[in-house]
């Protein structure tokens, strides 16, 4: 099973690599030190189409990156060009605030046809700056307006932004602890156990791992001596992204609903990454079927292009006007390829096919953990899935879980780079190799994601291998 690595195109020559060598010292020389893909990825696109990105060099990459999860239906879709030109061509204002137009309303209907009916009949939706993180300020400061609270219950492991309320709320040490305080939440952020069941807080993993964590937060909430005042939110994901790909037991998600709904504490559940089909059900909530209170939503809703908005219980719709504005809450393209997207995901059943795919590729990849002992985990949901690489000869924890290898996945990512593919790294230790590929992956692509990440779990392996050996 060996896929040869990438090699240039015979018209590319010399001068075309050194061109993007070019490009590349430029963007090290000029852009800050906290680009980050950029270090892993020292490529140039110049075109791309579906799963396939294509460098200034000629090289071709099978994309499992997929902007981070954003380009639902890969590279420059026809349905996403044809509304983007189709709004161009119409001489609709590319930029209008807040104010109503044709193509926002259309993207309203289109978004809340894809709602659980129990959350769009009681549904507001409040357009946001064109980030996630700022659809995260706005469903902090919405439940501390409608409450009169201050503090947030969040997650180990969560990733919900780099502004200074979602940093709060984001788990990762290594990118609060330069930032005084941490970021602020406008509160304190109590955090709590995220049921992980190969790195279980509670060193019992499985079911029971998810049950002490239920317990856990229930009784801290509970207790007079706990230390949380009730707080104006609970927010989460219904599968950890930056996290490592891990998964909520459904049956842990239903558990959170039922004692935050006890307490009158708001639940905020992040889709911007798990959205629009990603884990095989349109909305991650829909698997245990929880109605939140509000769901924050962004990448893939814009077709690619940026935008971000927040959906919530019109229950807590007590904000004055102005409470929470921004320049770029009108991109009026982004409303037109988000509404094509959307409409796209559910009239090709794409969230069916993401479950179906993601299901033959997670089985797969667990089928070689015995003959290659480096894959320490495999998990996810559809198309949102982590390989935790491990040390294959670490002695096992009590949850019968190898030490994470943060510096092999650094070479299973190289080595697939080499190979032609691109796909990030995550997880609480950056051990953790992360597939994220469009949802209209064929069975060709599929395969050969497969074939070129084994050749290079399995060199890495054997260089693991090596160097014990010597």
């Amino acid at each position: 099973m060996t896929v040869p690595a990438v090699t240039l195109p015979a018209s590319s020559g010399r001068s075309a690599e050194a061109a993007a060598d070019s490009i590349l010292e430029r963007q090290r020389a000029r852009e800050s030190s906290a680009r980050t893909y950029a270090r892993s990825f020292p490529i140039v696109p110049a075109r791309a189409h579906g799963m396939t990105i294509e460098g200034t060099d000629g090289r071709r990459y099978l994309d499992c990156l997929s902007g981070a999860g954003t380009l639902a239906l890969g590279h420059n879709h026809p349905v996403v060009r044809e509304a983007i030109q189709r709004t161009l061509d119409s001489g609709a204002p590319l930029h209008v605030l807040d104010l109503a137009t044709p193509e926002k309303d259309d993207f309203t209907d289109a978004l809340f046809e894809t709602l659980p009916t129990a959350f769009a009949d009681r549904a507001r939706v409040h357009f946001c700056g064109p980030a996630g993180t700022d659809a995260v300020e706005a469903a902090l400061k919405l439940m501390q307006t409608a409450t009169g609270r201050r503090g947030v219950l969040a997650f180990t492991g969560a990733y919900h932004g780099m502004t200074a309320g979602a940093l709060a709320a984001t788990g990762s040490v290594a990118v609060k602890e330069p930032v005084p305080g941490g970021g602020a939440a406008g509160g304190e952020v109590t955090r709590l156990p995220y049921p992980y069941a190969y790195r279980c807080p509670f060193g019992v993993g499985g079911e029971r791992g998810a049950e002490l964590a239920a317990t856990y937060t229930e009784r801290l909430l509970a207790d007079p001596s706990g230390g949380v005042v009730r707080p104006a939110a609970m927010i989460l994901e219904a599968v950890q992204g930056e996290g490592g790909a891990v998964p909520a037991p459904d049956g842990w998600l239903r558990e959170m609903r039922r004692i935050t709904r006890a307490r009158d504490i708001p639940l905020i559940v992040d889709e911007v990454q798990t959205g629009v089909g990603r884990t095989g059900a349109y909305w991650a909530v829909e698997h245990s079927g929880i109605v939140p209170d509000a769901m924050v939503m962004s990448k893939a809703v814009g077709g690619g292009l940026p935008l971000a908005v927040i959906v919530y219980d019109r229950e807590y719709d007590g904000w004055l006007p102005g409470a929470h504005t921004g320049t770029f809450r009108g991109n009026t393209l982004a409303m037109a390829a988000g509404a094509a997207t959307l409409r796209y995901v559910t009239r090709e059943g794409l969230a069916e096919r993401a479950a179906t795919v993601g299901a033959r590729m997670s089985a797969r990849l667990d089928g070689l953990r015995s003959e290659l002992p480096l894959i320490g985990d495999v998990r996810g949901r559809g198309l949102m899935i982590g390989v935790e690489i491990v040390d294959p000869e670490g002695p096992l924890d009590s949850c019968g879980s190898r030490p994470v290898a943060p510096e092999l996945a650094a070479r299973v990512q190289e080595g697939c780079l080499r190979r032609g593919l691109i796909l990030e790294l995550g997880g609480r230790f950056g051990s953790t190799v992360r597939l994220l590929p469009p949802l209209v992956i064929t069975d060709e692509e599929t395969e050969s994601v497969l074939e070129r990440l084994t050749d290079a779990i399995a060199e890495a392996f054997s260089f693991g291998a090596a160097g014990r050996a010597a």
